[in-house]
């Protein structure tokens, strides 16, 4: 007998040779917090409570795979800066950028950040997010980069969160003539506290121009690997430093960003099977003209994940759905594909694959449910209350219904 079985709806499986793995008429039961049966209603069996959703879509819980969702301040001055004409690595050469808010962070006790990040956690609550990826990466300190791990974590109660240690994100101003004395830090000191407290489940590195060349990358990465932890890198977005290819050689779980990647960085990250994670949102706010190359990466088989890449200054976004309907229209994914992106692909790029991002017996019941017609509606409509409910683990946000 089941705990939960879910009646007179539509599942989403986000499996199968059916557009979006659809099972219409369908049924789903719920034990222990997984899925059970998932299927043709006819097939369903009996259950302790049996919930009626008045043919509503259900679909995998949507996973957010890359934020910046912990920090202090905003940049809305940066913001007004680049409507004025500056540009993104000016205003960071000029000490603002990721250092206006490593100012802020720095300032913050854990219990301000953890403030300061539930509203915005609330926000991909609304649209049926189950599992977050959280960056630090605004302390660039130890001490710092540790509280922010630590209260990305308290986020976690009701949400899958996933932490990423980022603290190759920029240089930090005291290390401004000591490159290699902060790539070290980050290597022998920082990554190694990270893993023994286990506050991370991969690494991170902003590889560019402005940030962390090729091989502080390699070497941080080999860090990395070897305390057990993933690896992924912010690549390609403001010019094609290989680093793409590089993440992909060392097994990287995702290369993200991706504007000036090339035909080399595509057939690396095809032969690894890394993921390409699309942040329109970041494009979009930037008003960059460069897309990523979607069509080529479709035709080598690379999985495309979509995020909102919430952070302060180049993504001030809580709304993956209206990120789903930039993917298609900046980014000319499908509605399919971009549905995938935020489900299944983003699991793959958080290595979560076989617990999260798809309907299918075993995996956790993360669940989101629509109020919509056909799934391509979720990257129509533009900010739409279009969640019906959502379980975590198999619990429902409307704790109080029959």
């Amino acid at each position: 007998m089941w705990d939960v079985l879910l009646l007179d709806c539509n599942a989403a499986t986000m499996l199968g040779d059916a557009a979006f793995g659809a099972i219409r008429d369908a049924a789903i039961g719920i034990r222990d917090g997984r899925i059970a049966y998932i299927g043709p209603r006819s097939g369903s069996g009996p259950a302790q409570v049996k919930r009626s959703l008045g043919g509503a879509w259900v679909t995998p819980g949507l996973i957010d795979c890359h934020t910046h969702l912990v920090f202090a301040g905003n940049r809305a001055s940066e913001w007004d800066a680049r409507r004025r004409g500056m540009s993104y690595e000016e205003i960071a050469r000029a000490g603002g950028g990721i250092l206006s808010t490593v100012r802020a962070t720095r300032a913050a006790s854990e219990d301000e950040l953890v403030a300061q990040a539930q509203p915005r956690l609330a926000a991909l609550r609304a649209q049926g997010v189950t599992t977050v990826e959280i960056k630090s990466g605004y302390g660039l300190d130890t001490e710092t980069e540790l509280r922010l791990l630590r209260a990305a974590g308290r986020l976690a109660h009701d949400m899958r969160v996933s932490r990423t240690f980022l603290g190759a994100h920029a240089l930090p101003p005291e290390c401004a003539l000591d490159r290699a004395g902060y790539v070290e830090r980050v290597c022998d000191e920082m990554i190694p506290a990270v893993a023994r407290e286990r506050l991370a489940d991969a690494v991170d590195v902003f590889c560019e121009t402005i940030a962390f060349t090729p091989a502080e990358t390699a070497r941080i990465f080999a860090a990395a690997r070897a305390r057990g932890l993933g690896v992924k890198v912010h690549a390609e977005q403001l010019s094609n430093s290989g680093a793409a290819a590089l993440a992909a050689e060392c097994g990287a779980l995702s290369a993200d960003h991706l504007e000036h990647l090339d035909e080399a960085g595509i057939s690396a990250l095809a032969k690894a099977g890394s993921v390409a994670v699309m942040l329109p949102a970041a494009f979009y706010f930037l008003r960059e003209s460069r897309k990523p190359p979607v069509a080529a990466l479709r035709a080598a088989g690379v999985a495309m994940a979509v995020a909102t890449d919430c952070n302060p200054g180049t993504s001030p976004c809580t709304s993956p759905l209206l990120v789903l309907n930039m993917a298609c229209t900046l980014f000319d994914l499908t509605p399919e594909e971009a549905l995938a992106g935020m489900t299944r692909n983003a699991a793959r790029a958080l290595g979560l694959a076989l617990e999260t991002g798809t309907l299918e017996v075993g995996k956790s019941a993360d669940l989101a449910i629509w109020n919509v017609g056909e799934p391509a509606e979720l990257a129509y409509w533009l900010g739409a209350d279009l969640l019906r409910d959502r379980y975590f683990r198999g619990r429902s946000d409307n704790e109080d219904q029959p």
